[in-house]
């Protein structure tokens, strides 16, 4: 099958980006929608999309207009849900020894996403971000600044509960993970503060520079924990911060790594996703021993059957490689974008094997 291009879109000068990607990319959006369908079924999409809603209707979030327009663009059950969706797994790791280099691994249990990825191209009051991701979603989870920084969300560890413990050291895993995370609705319900993924859309579009894009990350209240990846464009701007609703930790150093566990703040819990310590191990390796060119780093654990998009950032020169995939499966062609005058340059290169 031949691999797909990835869409770029230009949404800089839409009142409400998300909106008008979802209509620019309707089947894409339909088919996510209906693999939602499937894995949550019609009724609890429904659902979730109503408690979605009522939650969104309390919060402190600026994007819940753009929600809202999304959903009357789609015209269905499905983008509040969609959008406040906080079950993913990733590993990120950044070389900042010298130009910074992010490297980009994001997983979510859910197919079809690699496929409908787009690069799509946003401005805010600090100027023109690229948000890696797809149509509809108004929150940020994988981004690249240029000039400026690049971002990405990682998920801690569910809080871990006496259940989710011994349904664990039974071998009961999904069991485990669905005590603790039936165990931390109520508090997020109960948050009036902003979901990860909306922060980290408010930053691209606002903050100038890595300092201010890191004390913003750092300090900002937040609905939910959160660990944020961030790469700058000087030697030695890279950062890991952990995020729980009583603290944070920061990690900087030339060099991080960073999966799906807790690091800094040394919290109970159990990584939601796959092998976190060796992806985590294995990404370190390959940021201290010097980066590949194009994506020859990206090899089990690092990539597995979760495995939705990767990518490769570099900020100071406004550089960015990305490919989606279906698990193990390339299924887009490689990307390649360059910041430029007057325009950007693009390149695509197969990855059939």
């Amino acid at each position: 099958m031949a691999l797909r291009r990835i869409p770029l879109l230009d949404a800089r000068a839409e009142t409400h980006p998300a909106a008008a990607t979802a209509a620019a990319r309707h089947a894409d959006v339909q088919a996510i929608l209906a693999i939602a369908r499937r894995r949550h079924t019609a009724a609890g999409l429904r659902l979730g999309d109503a408690l979605s809603r009522r939650w969104l209707a309390r919060n402190a979030t600026p994007l819940g207009a753009e929600i809202a327009a999304v959903a009357r663009q789609i015209g269905r059950p499905g983008a509040h849900l969609l959008n406040l969706s906080y079950e993913w797994g990733c590993t990120c790791g950044v070389e900042a020894s010298g130009e910074p280099v992010m490297l980009r691994v994001l997983d979510w249990q859910m197919d079809g996403l690699g496929e409908a990825l787009c690069v799509i191209r946003q401005a805010g009051p600090a100027g023109e971000w690229w948000h890696i991701g797809w149509p509809g979603l108004a929150g940020t989870i994988t981004a690249l600044a240029p000039g400026r920084f690049a971002v990405a969300i990682n998920q801690p560890p569910l809080p871990l509960t006496g259940l989710g413990a011994a349904a664990r050291a039974r071998g009961f895993c999904l069991v485990g993970l669905a005590s603790d995370w039936v165990a931390s609705r109520p508090a997020l319900w109960r948050s009036r503060a902003l979901p990860p993924a909306h922060l980290l859309r408010m930053v691209c579009d606002t903050a100038p520079d890595f300092d201010t894009a890191l004390a913003l990350l750092r300090d900002t209240p937040l609905a939910a924990p959160v660990a944020f990846t961030l790469a700058g464009t000087a030697p030695g701007e890279a950062a890991c911060i952990e995020r729980s609703p009583d603290g944070h930790a920061l990690r900087r150093a030339p060099r991080v790594a960073v999966a799906n566990h807790w690091d800094g703040l040394g919290i109970p819990g159990a990584a939601r996703w796959m092998e976190s310590g060796a992806r985590q191990a294995m990404m370190a390796g390959v940021v201290e021993a010097g980066l590949p060119p194009g994506l020859a780093w990206l090899r089990p654990p690092v990539l597995n059957r979760g495995t939705r998009l990767a990518a490769v950032m570099r900020p100071a020169s406004g550089r960015l490689s990305v490919a989606g995939f279906a698990g193990e499966r390339p299924v887009t062609e490689l990307l390649h974008l360059a910041a430029g005058a007057p325009d950007l340059a693009r390149q695509d290169e197969s990855l059939a094997a």
